[in-house]
């Protein structure tokens, strides 16, 4: 393992995690979203899809917040299929710079998911082209995605999976013009073991950065999102880990961001190893968790790892007996370290709130009470309440402070036009 190479995290919550059934985010709620995840130092955030209509005055307005530093160092980088088609739509309709492209590599989605039409040759030849598009078209980072890579190969006659198509895959991408190669465990079907081998053998025969794309069909995310990881680093590049904030994504959910984080930090072996991005603060998980937990409306597990609310519980007599008399007894972390304070209690008696139908007195004394004086009441009013009927929600403090901030981003972002495509 290269001593200067080292694991960034891309979060995919607002590309990946809004997929998931039956519950989305608003544009507005992903945008906080970013604001929270540069924040805490993330690397990237893949935040939305730029051939799709319905994403562009969204995508506009954050690249826009980009460049007045409203998010910090955080990188936005879209995503489309990996076709010429798409490239030339993102392009055109968005000022993205940093795009991951994606193609099925596995043959069961070749022959499934094309008809027939496509064999494997055809598959490089479309990814090279769409790679080539971008970057004739002047994109910046460009990942290109192995879609179901984990199933790629069958099994050969020795009993081990080869990786010769997705080093081809790798090498053409590479040739091409791609920064990045993303290994896309796609269905979960991997096992530490083997994710580590593929990912270290790719690395060693085409020499360029991993990005890790794990979900959670068996159990095994966060772990092979990890031993992937290290698999790219011992081979001499450095390793991108996608995670989503608190596992969201289709089915059984991504690598969960937290937990990614806590491991690359507290586990066996790990500690003094420090492969991880040093600029990430895990004292914002807490808030970036429960934010994202209120926004998708699905609350955080009592035993979600780190920011769970039995995360620090103890019943067993030995257990809380170990704890009083030392933490590290039961505890690989402490509260403090993910920002964890006391729950804050809601208010009771007289609450005044401003939202959908609030009016300028209401507004004005809310936002006195966070100690802010706005001077464009009335658009600050219509933000708000505007804002509230997009969330379907009662908005945050964070959400308040950010509209007050940035007004004219808020309105792109707040403006979806069906006649768009």
């Amino acid at each position: 393992m290269g001593l200067e190479n080292k694991i960034y995290i891309i979060d995919v919550t607002n590309r990946d995690g809004v997929q998931t059934a039956h519950i989305s985010l608003s544009k507005f709620e992903k945008t906080m979203i970013n604001y929270y995840l540069s924040e805490m130092g993330i690397y990237q955030s893949e935040f939305g899809f730029p051939a799709l209509g319905h994403e562009w005055n969204y995508i506009e307005g954050n690249l826009r917040l980009s460049e007045k530093g409203a998010f910090g160092d955080l990188v936005l980088s879209g995503w489309t299929r990996a076709t010429v088609e798409d490239v030339q739509k993102a392009v055109k309709n968005t000022r993205v710079k940093h795009l991951n492209l994606s193609i099925s590599t596995s043959q069961i989605m070749t022959e499934g998911k094309f008809g027939g039409r496509l064999n494997r040759e055809d598959v490089l030849k479309i990814m090279a082209e769409a790679v080539a598009a971008a970057k004739e078209a002047g994109i910046e980072t460009i990942g290109v995605n192995a879609e179901d890579a984990s199933r790629t190969e069958p099994y050969t006659h020795d009993r081990r999976y080869d990786e010769d198509y997705l080093i081809r895959f790798a090498q053409t991408a590479k040739e091409h013009g791609a920064d990045r190669i993303r290994y896309c465990d796609t269905l979960g079907y991997d096992r530490t073991i083997s994710i580590y081998d593929s990912v270290k053998r790719i690395a060693e025969a085409v020499k360029i950065p991993i990005e890790l794309h794990c979900h959670n069909d068996l159990g095994y995310a966060v772990a092979n999102s990890v031993e992937g990881a290290m698999g790219a680093l011992d081979a001499g590049v450095d390793a991108y880990i996608n995670t989503t904030i608190n596992g969201m994504g289709e089915r059984a959910g991504n690598a969960d961001l937290v937990s990614v984080i806590l491991a690359l930090k507290k586990s066996r072996g790990m500690q003094d190893k420090h492969v991880l991005d040093p600029r990430i603060d895990l004292t914002k998980a807490w808030k970036v968790c429960n934010y994202a937990a209120l926004a998708f409306g699905v609350p955080i597990p009592i035993n979600q790892v780190g920011v769970g609310s039995n995360a620090f519980a103890h019943e067993s007599g030995i257990h809380a007996d170990g704890v009083l008399k030392n933490r590290q007894n039961y505890e690989l972390y402490s509260p403090e370290e993910l920002g964890i304070h006391e729950a804050e209690i809601k208010p009771l008696g007289r609450i005044i709130t401003t939202g959908e139908y609030g009016g300028l007195k209401g507004l004005r004394h809310v936002y006195n009470s966070m100690g802010l004086e706005i001077e464009n009441e009335r658009e600050i009013l219509r933000l708000v309440q505007y804002a509230s009927l997009h969330n379907q929600k009662p908005l945050t403090k964070d959400e308040l402070w950010f509209i007050a901030s940035y007004p004219e981003e808020v309105e792109r972002i707040l403006t979806i036009d069906p006649k768009l495509s």
